[in-house]
Parts: C-alpha cells; sequence; structure tokens
C-alpha cells in the first residue's frame, strides 16, 4: 500500500542518499522528516543539516545547500529549498499526493495499519475500578480511552491484550458486603444504624432486596450483635467499619462469603454489561483474589525480604520504597496481619511480565501519580526491569449539566452513572468527548454541546461528513466500485489539493497516537478532515457534466469516506451513512 508512511520513507531514503553523496565522512545520524506548521514551507522539513552542524564544524546552511544540491532526482519531489537556519523543505509533487486516492480505495478498512509495532506483545490494562458500585462518568474516560489505545496501538502493529484487574479481595468489597448486609436487616425489619462512610446507593438496596427475596430471613442476627464493642462512628469512622466488618464475618461464619461473592458478582456483572454496551471489551478479567489463592503476594514478599527490602515498625511490614525514590516507605502488611492493596499490586505487575508481555500499559487516574514511583520502586528491587511499565494518566472528567457541576461520590451514592451518561447523549457523544482532550488534561463535560446537532459539536461535525459522503453516491446513483479506476490526476483544485493532504497524514497520525499513546490526536485528525471536506463539499461541484472529472471527484470523496470510517472505527464512534 503506498501510504503516508511509505512516503515519508522514500524521502528521507533521498536525503539520506545526497546526505552520503555530499558529505561522505558526515556521522550516522536519524533522518526525521515533520509536517511544517506552514503550507509555505513546503510539506515536509528536515533539521538533519542543523543537527550535523556541531559534529561537522559547519555552518548548517551550507550542509544544507549541499544536502539540496546533491538530492537525487525523484517524481514525488517538486522542488527541494534551505530555509531558516538550515532546514530542508521538500514540497511534493501533485501527482505524488493524488496517488493515495488509488492507494486508499485499494486498501479500505486496512488504510492507516502500520508494522511500527513489528508485533511487540503489549498488555493495556484500563478501568480496573473497584466492583462495588455502577462506573460513573470519571471511570468512563479511562475506558474511552484504554480502548482507544488499545485500538490505535493494535493497528500501528503491536500484538495487543486489553486487561481488566478485578480488585475483589480487598476492603473495599468487604465494605460493599458490610453495607449490603445492613440493607438486608433492615429489608429483614431490623433497624441497623447505617454508617455514612458505607456504600449508600440504591443499588445497595436492590442488592439487598434480591438476597431476602431468594433466602427470607437466613442471615438476619441481632443489631446488638451486630454492634457488639463497635467503636463510636463520631470518633474513628474508618475503624467502626472495620469493627462492623468483623463482627459481620463472625456472626455470619461461612454465611459471609454468600453475601460477599453475592454483591461481587452482581456489581462486576454490571461492570461488565455496562462495559460491553459502550463498545468497551476484555480480553482478559484478572482476578485479585488469584493472586492470593496461588500465593504470589506472599512469594513476592518473602522475595522482597530476602533482599533486604523490608522492615518491621509498629506491628506492619514496610517496603524501602523511598530507596527508589518514593517520598516515604509504604506498608505492604498491616499490624492484623492483612496485605494492602500496595503488596497485591507488587505481585500483579510481576505476574503480567511473567506472562511473556514485553511491555505493560497501564490507564490510571491522574490521582494516582505518586503510586507510579513506588510500583516501579518495588519491581526494581525484585530485579524486574521497571523499564517495560509505562503508566499513562487520566484525569477524571467533569460533568456539567446546565451549567453546573455535577457532584460524584461512589460511597455516598451521589454520582452520575456511566449508563445515564450515555442514555442522555449516546455512546457515540460519550467515546468521542472523552478522547476529545490529551489525557492528562482536565476534561469538562458539557452535555448540552454534545447533545447538540451543530457544527460546534466535533462528534457530529464529523459523522455528518461521513454522511454528507454517503449522501453523494446516493445522489449519484451509479457503482461506488466503479470509481476505483478514476484519473486522479485531475484533483488539482484548492479544496481538492486540502483533502488530499490530509488523507495522506492519516497513516503518520496513526504511528505518532501509537508513539505517545495519545488517541486524541485521531480526534484532532478526524475534526481537521471533515473541516476540508465540508469546505471542499461547499465550494465545489462534484456531479459535474464532465465524466472523467466527476470520476475522479467521487474517488476523492469516496476515499474521504473510508478514511472518517476508518478513524471513527479506532474511537468506537459508528459512521452513520444518514444524519
Amino acid at each position: 500500500m503506498n501510504s503516508a508512511v511509505d512516503l515519508r520513507a522514500r524521502l528521507a531514503d533521498l536525503l539520506r542518499a545526497a546526505l552520503e553523496n555530499s558529505i561522505p565522512q558526515a556521522p550516522s545520524v536519524d533522518v526525521v522528516l515533520e509536517r511544517p506548521k506552514s503550507a509555505d514551507h513546503g510539506d515536509y522539513a528536515c533539521n538533519v543539516a542543523m543537527r550535523l552542524a556541531k559534529p561537522l564544524k559547519r555552518n548548517p546552511r551550507e550542509i544544507a545547500t549541499g544536502i539540496v544540491s546533491a538530492l537525487p532526482e525523484s517524481e514525488i519531489v517538486r522542488k527541494a529549498e534551505v530555509a531558516g537556519a538550515g532546514f530542508i523543505n521538500l514540497y511534493l509533487d501533485p501527482g505524488a499526493r493524488q496517488q493515495v486516492v488509488p492507494a486508499i480505495l485499494d486498501a479500505g478498512s486496512d488504510y492507516g495499519r502500520l508494522d511500527v509495532g513489528r508485533q511487540e506483545k503489549v498488555q493495556v490494562e484500563f478501568v480496573s475500578a473497584n466492583p462495588t458500585g455502577p462506573l460513573h462518568v470519571g471511570h468512563g474516560r479511562g475506558a474511552a480511552f484504554g480502548a482507544s489505545l488499545a485500538n490505535v496501538l493494535e493497528v500501528a502493529g503491536y500484538d495487543v491484550t486489553r486487561e481488566y484487574y478485578v480488585n475483589d479481595a480487598g476492603r473495599q468489597m468487604d465494605i460493599l458486603a458490610l453495607s449490603t448486609w445492613l440493607r438486608y436487616l433492615e429489608v429483614a425489619g431490623q433497624h441497623p444504624p447505617f454508617p455514612e462512610n458505607a456504600y449508600q446507593g440504591d443499588y445497595v438496596r436492590e442488592m439487598a432486596r434480591a438476597i431476602y427475596q431468594q433466602h427470607a430471613k437466613r442471615y438476619v442476627h441481632a443489631v446488638e450483635e451486630v454492634y457488639c464493642d463497635v467503636p463510636a462512628a463520631d470518633v474513628d469512622g474508618e475503624a467502626h467499619l472495620d469493627a462492623l466488618i468483623g463482627n459481620a464475618k463472625d456472626a455470619l461464619g461461612p454465611d459471609y462469603g454468600y453475601i460477599h461473592d453475592f454483591a461481587l458478582t452482581e456489581q462486576l456483572g454490571d461492570c461488565r454489561n455496562d462495559l460491553l454496551e459502550f463498545g468497551v471489551e476484555f480480553d482478559v478479567w484478572y482476578s485479585e483474589k488469584s493472586l492470593f489463592d496461588a500465593g504470589l503476594v506472599a512469594t513476592a514478599m518473602e522475595q522482597l525480604d530476602a533482599r533486604g527490602h523490608l522492615y518491621q515498625k509498629d506491628g506492619a511490614t514496610w517496603f524501602r520504597s523511598t530507596e527508589f525514590g518514593d517520598e516515604k516507605d509504604r506498608v505492604v502488611r498491616r499490624d492484623n496481619g492483612q496485605y494492602t492493596y500496595f503488596a497485591s499490586d507488587i505481585a500483579y505487575h510481576v505476574n503480567k511480565l511473567e506472562r511473556g508481555v514485553e511491555r505493560v500499559i497501564d490507564v490510571w487516574g491522574a490521582d494516582h501519580h505518586g503510586y507510579i514511583a513506588r510500583v516501579e520502586g518495588a519491581l526494581g528491587a525484585l530485579g524486574v526491569d521497571a523499564a517495560n511499565l509505562t503508566v499513562a494518566l487520566v484525569q477524571f472528567a467533569v460533568l456539567y449539566r446546565g451549567g453546573k457541576k455535577v457532584a460524584m461520590s461512589t460511597r455516598s451514592g451521589e454520582f452520575v452513572s456511566l449508563r445515564e451518561l450515555r442514555g442522555e447523549v449516546g455512546n457515540d457523544a460519550a467515546r468521542f468527548f472523552y478522547v476529545l482532550r490529551k489525557s492528562d488534561q482536565h476534561l469538562d463535560f458539557d452535555l448540552d454541546l454534545a447533545k447538540s446537532q451543530s457544527n460546534d459539536n466535533p462528534v457530529y461535525y464529523i459523522q455528518y461528513a461521513h454522511a454528507r459522503c454517503s449522501s453523494v453516491f446516493e445522489k449519484w446513483g451509479g457503482d461506488p466500485d466503479s470509481v476505483g479506476n478514476a484519473d486522479c490526476s485531475l484533483l488539482v483544485e484548492q479544496g481538492e489539493v486540502s483533502c488530499l493532504q490530509k488523507l495522506l497524514e492519516f497513516p503518520e497520525i496513526i504511528e505518532a497516537a501509537a508513539r505517545d499513546l495519545a488517541p486524541h490526536l485521531v480526534a484532532f485528525y478526524l475534526r481537521e478532515l471533515a473541516a476540508a471536506f465540508h469546505s471542499y463539499y461547499n465550494s465545489t461541484p462534484i456531479l459535474t457534466d464532465d465524466e472523467s472529472q466527476r470520476a475522479a471527484r467521487l474517488a476523492l470523496v469516496a476515499s474521504v469516506r473510508q478514511v472518517l470510517r476508518n478513524g471513527l472505527a479506532l474511537l468506537g464512534v459508528s459512521a452513520p451513512d444518514k444524519m
């Protein structure tokens, strides 16, 4: 396939040949081509002369002039010139740009597919929200970003595994189980005081009613038994919860496992369905509990201890994370003998890399920034190369409805669920808006804009461009496949050149998005391509009487439609033919 990356590679080869001919003694240096900010500076620019100036002790403009003079003749280069301090600007021959149309029509859905990843095994772990309640709009951004990133990496040539880490063994699940049981006691006619820092949402009451409907009063115990020797909530709310959890386990005995597993199964199932409806699928759902069952957490801690990285203090076991750049040492085992989340995370990351993954990408909320150093430090302490771990931080989205910010808290139950958001604005708007900004940048999610059918709504604007393309073919009434042999040398109008230029850039955008873990670049690109097409559509008659010209323009429209469809698919957004 003749793609923009191939074209750029051919230009780089020409420059390398010119460099070798003009300065044989030049040291080895990468020849990198970039898009100039202004079209007046050519289609590509190269700063290789400026990079060689210091080692060669020569003026960069002099080096650049020599390279341009030695540039081999090529049908893809119209001209080359030296600019500024020593940039080499290259201008494409129109024919080179026009070749992108048959290349796209030939490749179809594969246009933009690359091999830069060389099938490197990459695991992308994302969402991984505690299964303690419905996913909210904050989780939605991590889901949309992670899914889009995995798609981009796959198209760029990586062997991608999508993984969800299920926190099914920690304290938060115990709090959910306790919350569900206390609500169950309410349904059964008891009146236990419900802790303010337990899970308050209606979904907890729904689970409690379901348990009562299935098992009646089997799990009922006296309130006095539940609250025996429990510290006052207003003195220490968390100790109050922990004591209630302990009493629940003692009172229920083996039945506590049923309450715990019922709540886990219900919430995890809801999470799976919500994500599936959102177009987000995972290859692996990895259980935290399985790490304990297989003894991997204990093994990791034993290895850290054997290497001298653990110590005892105040009855707890601590990891010397300050020796690895962390701001303070971290507890891996509490004084009550329970391992912390950090301990299981250490074992989990070791396990990931032991599964044959060459690169691990974790998608975390931006509030976990400080967690990176301690995880990397623990891996290093175990002799595992932390360079194989990359963390992509995602800021939570802030939802605005009617110009007012909506507060969100999972325990209090005051949150807008991802399902509610999708029901209000639709999957397409949600998926696109979530990736419209760089992942670590703050995102205000404007519901009014997301629902509007206007050019200010970027997803509507892009989908409308695709629908317009389809409407052209519907109006024409001919066979779309027949335009594949059109004479694209007729595409010389300014609007056509602008569209061709944007089409050429699509594989470059894929490569950059994969390299920088930045699917928002695809969203930006699609908006620019849509703008170029809308401008062309409004200024140029496509279905002209001239048969050859009409065929060429239809081929261009078909190419734009294909690339819009390919790009939207990467972001999990549909490409409607009618709007």
